[in-house]
């Protein structure tokens, strides 16, 4: 079972608990919404204690951080469908940051789920698959600054 640790107590805003799989509970937060706070905060946190693991071991669709602006949401989407791969693996493997990942995703799918970004997306965008596979430190550096610049 995944508890709450000490470090999740920057969370200051609707907790929920999941039930996965196989009776798992998980806790997970929704991202706060105030105005002048960027959507993608408690995801970033979480990305910065993720980034250092060494029990994550994988290849992932990594998008590049000079996209256009206007695909700028399909980028971010594809960081996420690829944080499910990390996610999967965590399970697997039982890795150290499985509520951290656990984290990223719930937060990220409740910004999408709240109408929060726009669904048009152009034909120039790329499809996730159409990116180079990189390591999982080139991936999460890659995110951090994607999701860096949505917050500017």
């Amino acid at each position: 079972m995944f508890q709450q640790t000490g470090c999740r107590g920057r969370y200051s805003h609707n907790e929920t608990l999941l039930e996965h799989g196989a009776g798992w509970k998980i806790n997970a937060y929704l991202p706060k919404t105030a105005a002048g706070h960027c959507k993608w905060t408690e995801v970033l946190k979480d990305l910065e204690q993720i980034k250092t693991s060494e029990d994550i071991d994988v290849s992932l669709y990594t998008a590049n951080t000079d996209e256009d602006k206007e695909c700028q949401e399909p980028v971010i989407r594809c960081f996420f469908l690829e944080m499910k791969v990390i996610l999967h693996e965590c399970y697997i493997k039982n890795c150290s940051k499985t509520q951290d990942v656990f984290n990223i995703l719930k937060n990220g799918n409740a910004s999408f789920e709240n109408n929060q970004m726009n669904s048009t997306t152009s034909k120039k965008c790329k499809e996730c698959e159409e990116y180079e596979e990189k390591n999982f430190t080139e991936f999460i550096q890659n995110f951090v600054k994607v999701i860096q610049r949505e917050c500017k």
